[in-house]
């Protein structure tokens, strides 16, 4: 990954009990995303990943967002996903996986 993609999200931790995802999910970013995301959830009291500030992903950053919830169930944070972007709740929903964002 070059240092562009590794630059094109970032997280914010602003308000409380919740991660703001901003920038690309995609196919560049996902796998550097999903490892700052988990990162930034070990520990904390988070309970909402929010995308609102997401202004492009594909079906990658789809699986990102899935892994992330994914492994907060398995380690029993609840964790609400809110702000999809029009294009991944689409392909969430073509998918049939738009149920597992909650």
């Amino acid at each position: 990954m070059t240092q562009a993609a590794a630059d094109s999200f970032q997280l914010d931790t602003g308000t409380p009990g919740t991660l703001g995802v901003c920038g690309e999910l995609s196919f560049d970013t996902a796998a550097a995303a999903w490892q700052a995301i988990r990162v930034a959830l070990t520990g904390r009291p988070i309970s909402r990943l929010d995308l609102a500030g997401v202004r492009h992903s594909d079906s990658a950053g789809l699986a990102c967002v899935l892994a992330v919830a994914a492994d907060a169930t398995r380690r029993g944070q609840a964790l609400q996903v809110v702000h999809v972007p029009a294009g991944m709740q689409s392909l969430a929903q073509v998918c049939e996986v738009d149920r597992l964002f909650g």
